[in-house]
């Protein structure tokens, strides 16, 4: 029996055209501004040094640092400090209204429906955990985090690695066998599988599930069971 759902975002609950084609766009444009206006606050500051310290830059000024952190949004980095910085960058863009966030068509309802089942509902995302929050609370089908009972980033570790879901199956407090993880990326669900949780793939048009699939594969949230 399912008592928990995690979820990725992108390709799973999200287009990955509204993170690359806005979301990146958004946040490359505006860093260089941010960190000029922002550099004085502690928690700017915080993630602008490990950044530094990431990239193994001794000293760097700071262009030097919004070059890097552009390069990195330019190469799809998962690193942790440049999750932050951009989730910062994306709640100006919500709060003034310049995108909605995408969900795909059946998501906010299948989220509802297992949500009454009483499942619990979690997100794990290369993008921050305020990022995540602030996706789903500007939805365009609404504001879905009423129904998320919590969230992880990559501070819990990589999205590729076996130890990271171990460390969200303590948090989350249930046994792997009862967690299901959603994600379009095999090697995600390859890790999850691996610390027991049992897994489902999503291919979502015009993409289709690989004939030698290592996961039970679905197009979208309908074709997933839980019972």
């Amino acid at each position: 029996m399912i008592r928990a759902i995690l979820t990725d975002i992108e390709g799973t609950t999200s287009s990955i055209s509204f993170v690359k084609d806005v979301l990146f766009p958004y946040a490359r444009e505006r860093l260089p501004a941010f960190v000029a206006t922002h550099s004085d606050k502690p928690v700017v500051q915080h993630w602008l040094h490990e950044a530094a310290r990431e990239a193994g830059l001794v000293s760097a000024s700071q262009a030097e640092i919004v070059e890097l952190l552009q390069r990195w949004i330019d190469e799809d980095r998962k690193a942790t400090p440049l999750k932050a910085l951009q989730g910062m960058i994306w709640e100006d863009g919500y709060r003034e209204g310049a995108y909605r966030a995408h969900v795909y068509p059946e998501v906010a309802q299948r989220l509802r429906d297992w949500k009454a089942k009483q499942i619990d509902l979690y997100v794990f995302s290369s993008g921050s955990v305020p990022a995540q929050k602030l996706l789903f609370r500007h939805s365009e089908a609404g504001d879905l985090t009423p129904l998320f009972t919590g969230y992880f980033d990559t501070e819990i570790g990589a999205k590729r690695e076996v130890e990271s879901y171990r460390r969200i199956l303590a948090v989350i407090g249930c046994p792997g066998a009862e967690v299901l993880f959603l994600s379009d990326v095999a090697a995600e669900l390859d890790a999850a599988h691996a610390a027991g949780m049992r897994t489902t793939l999503l291919a979502r048009p015009p993409a289709t599930c690989p004939a030698d699939a290592d996961h039970p594969c679905v197009p979208d949230f309908n074709a997933i069971t839980v019972d």
